[in-house]
Order: C-alpha cells, then structure tokens, then sequence
C-alpha cells in the first residue's frame, strides 16, 4: 500500500500571495445536482480534490458522461441508467449521499448504502429522510442500505422544518423538490453561501428557488431542467486556512479570489487577536505579529464561526499570549487533534465540547498523524509555525479538501515536501 506524508521544516516565515480554487463543498452537491437533468452542464473552478475524483466516478457509475479538463468539468446526464450506487462508492466520502434527492426527484426512485467520509462525529441522513417521507417517499431501510421510491412515481411539494439547520438535508430536499409537483417550503434550513450557490446553479438550469441564505427557502416544481454552464464560488475554508497560516507564522501574505463576505466571523477572531486584515480587490492581505491575544471560539452553523475553521484556529491559539476556550457545537468528535497537537508543545486540555488552550512562547518539530482533513490542515499550519521536523502522516485525508497544499505553501515560501512510501 502506497502511503504519502509531508515532511515540513518550520520556522520560515512566508510572503507572498495565493489564489484560493473553487469550493469543495459547493462543488459536491452542485455536481449531484447536474443527475436532474439529462442535458449537459459545464462547471468551471471545479478544485482537484479526491472528493471531487470520488464524485466524479460516482456520477459515470450512474451512466453520466463526465470530462474533466484542468478547471473545467462537464457532465452529461442523458444516459444516466441506473439508480443504485456502488456500496465501495459510498463508502468513500460523505457528501455521496447528495445524489439520493436529485435520483429520487427525476427517476421516482432511489437505492444507496449508508455513506463514508471523515470521523468526526454522526452525521444522521434521518433530517434527510424526514423531509422526504413530508414528499411523499416510501423508504425502506435494512442491510445497510436504503431504498426509497416517489408515490405514483413523483415527489410532491411538502411544508418542511428541519430539527436542525443541515447543510446536506437542506441541499438534499432542495433538489429533491427542484422536479417535485407544486410548491416545497424548508424553513429552519442551513444559510451556508454554499446553499446560495446551488441555489444559482439550480436556476441557471431552469429551476424556480428562492430564499437560499435564509432560514426559509421556496422551491416551485418545474417538470424538467435544462443544460447549464457555471462557475463555483472560492473555497472559503481553504481561504481560511491561508489567512490562518500568515497569522501563525507570523507573516505577511495575500490570499486572492475570496468573497470577503464569507469569511466574516474568521476575520473577526483574528482582529480580536491583534491580527491587521486588509481587504483588497478580490482578497485579503494579513499581517502576522507577535503577542497575539487569546480568543474564544464557539463553532456554529453559519453566519457562526465554522467548524471546519476550529482545528486550524486552535493550532494558531496553542502560540497566542494567554488563556484560550473553544467550545465545539457542531461534532462531538472534533478534538482528535488535540493529542497530535500536544506531542508539538501545545498545553491544551479538552473534555466533551470544551478544550482550554493555554498559549506557550513556541512549539516543536514532531512525527503527527491526520485523523481527518481540517485535523490534517490545522497539524500542517503548526508544522510551518514549529521549530525544528515535523512529519505529517496520513496526508490523504488533507488531499480530499485541498487542492495543490503543498505546492501553494512552496510558493509562499514554506519548506515543505511529499514522500511516497511503499
């Protein structure tokens, strides 16, 4: 089995400036949602992630004739001839479970296993089934698997509320209702730019969605969607992590094609901090220094300072001057790279939802391992801060949400490479 780890030598500050790729997380669903249609969309920005690979293979398993060219990914969805997914397939990446509504919507039909992705905690399909039994779905589950079929073989509008604000529920029934008959509402839904962004793709194909980056959104059914062509929005997570980068190593980078507007709470931690944040045309300009103050960090659904954000955070906290709390609101298991954190130096203690960072004046060189992708990204951002070798195992959690890390942390300055092992 071949393995893959970063060998990073810290200490070096970086200069310099990035330019952030499409959003992973918008890309996911915005590629399921392209199974309503049997025309051709072109999706461009579509980052080079494993995820995306996964997804890719996911939709020409369903009989899509899918080309990928740098940037720029097209999906034909004329002969998709089957309505059941590889149960290999599934268990690869989490956001697979995003083809059920757009299968279920267009075929009146649908039959997938149970999905995969990252270990951080559960992340129940039951809101997602919920609102589709509200549409009028017949779901049977047993052998790990569930299947579910449309009465009379179409879905119907429903009035939903979600128990919990879901971004992939809400994505889910969002394009489940997209070819639904009459009107579906979904109130309490997840406001993520990333819904917004759907959203627009959704009705560049012909659907008719409104309210997406509220609470309550309206979908109208339309019988059929139309081809499409369409850019995805920049990955504010990976924007995130670059600005958090400059901050940790104490430098002065530009990170470029960022909607500014998306990063709000990020921002607004960081200046807490001391940080100097500058918005330019399509970027932000951050200022590393010393001294930085501490913070606490509450994790919840967005406008809220997001999950994805708190294992990087928590690696810039670990050198702040002072007492730091951060409170994990979204999954119960997003603290295992405490320990990987510790064997650097950090002084953190961390029981359930809490974890106390007491700042310390530098941190050390260690072998760590990624048990997921932001875990993977926050051990790579304390490398880069740290004296000394840092050997981060297991990068292909990190590969899943990063398109090129390592090559853009060169080009900034960074002294990092990747070893392939046998």
């Amino acid at each position: 089995m071949i393995m893959e780890k970063f060998i990073i030598t810290g200490g070096n500050p970086l200069s310099g400036s990035v330019r952030i790729s499409g959003s992973k997380n918008a890309v996911l669903p915005i590629l399921a949602a392209s199974l309503l249609s049997s025309g051709v969309s072109i999706i461009h920005d579509v980052p080079k992630l494993l995820d995306v690979q996964v997804m890719k293979e996911v939709l020409e398993f369903l009989g899509c004739q899918v080309q990928w060219s740098g940037s720029v990914m097209t999906v034909d969805g004329a002969q998709v001839d089957s309505i059941e997914i590889n149960d290999m397939l599934m268990r690869k990446m989490r956001a697979s479970n995003l083809v059920m509504g757009p299968l279920l919507s267009r075929f009146g039909k649908v039959r997938i296993s149970y999905p995969g992705g990252c270990a951080i905690g559960s992340r129940p399909m039951d809101l997602h089934l919920k609102g589709l039994i509200q549409m009028g779905a017949v779901i049977e589950e047993k052998f790990g698997f569930i299947d579910a079929r449309a009465k009379n073989g179409r879905l119907n509008g429903a009035e939903i509320c979600l128990d919990f604000p879901s971004v992939g529920a809400t994505e889910n029934l969002m394009m489940a209702a997209t070819l639904a008959k009459g009107r579906t509402t979904i109130s309490n839904s997840a406001k993520e730019p990333e819904i917004y962004d759907l959203q627009c793709f959704l009705n560049s194909m012909g659907a008719k969605i409104s309210g997406a980056g509220t609470d309550l959104i309206t979908i109208e059914g339309v019988d059929d969607l139309a081809s499409t062509e369409y850019t995805v929005i920049p990955d504010r997570i990976e924007a995130g992590t670059f600005l958090i980068a400059g901050a940790i190593t104490k430098s002065e980078i530009k990170v470029e094609n960022v909607r500014v507007k998306h990063l709000d709470s990020l921002m607004f931690k960081l200046r807490e901090m001391g940080l100097s944040l500058e918005e330019v045309e399509n970027g932000v300009i951050i200022n590393g220094k010393e001294n930085l103050k501490p913070v606490d960090i509450k994790t919840m659904p967005y406008p809220g300072f997001p999950t994805d954000l708190q294992p990087q955070m928590m690696a810039l906290l670990t050198l702040a001057n002072g007492t730091s709390i951060v409170s994990e609101n979204i999954f119960e298991n997003r603290f295992k790279h405490v320990d990987e954190l510790r064997r650097m130096g950090a002084n953190i203690k961390a029981e359930g939802k809490l974890a106390i960072i007491k700042g310390v004046k530098g941190l050390s060189g260690a072998y760590v391992n990624t048990t997921d992708l932001r875990a993977g990204a926050a051990l790579v951002l304390t490398g880069l801060a740290a004296q000394g070798a840092t050997v981060v195992d297991e990068i292909y959690h990190i590969d899943r949400g990063y398109e090129n890390f390592e090559q853009k942390l060169k080009k900034l300055g960074a002294k990092i490479i990747r070893v392939t092992t046998s």
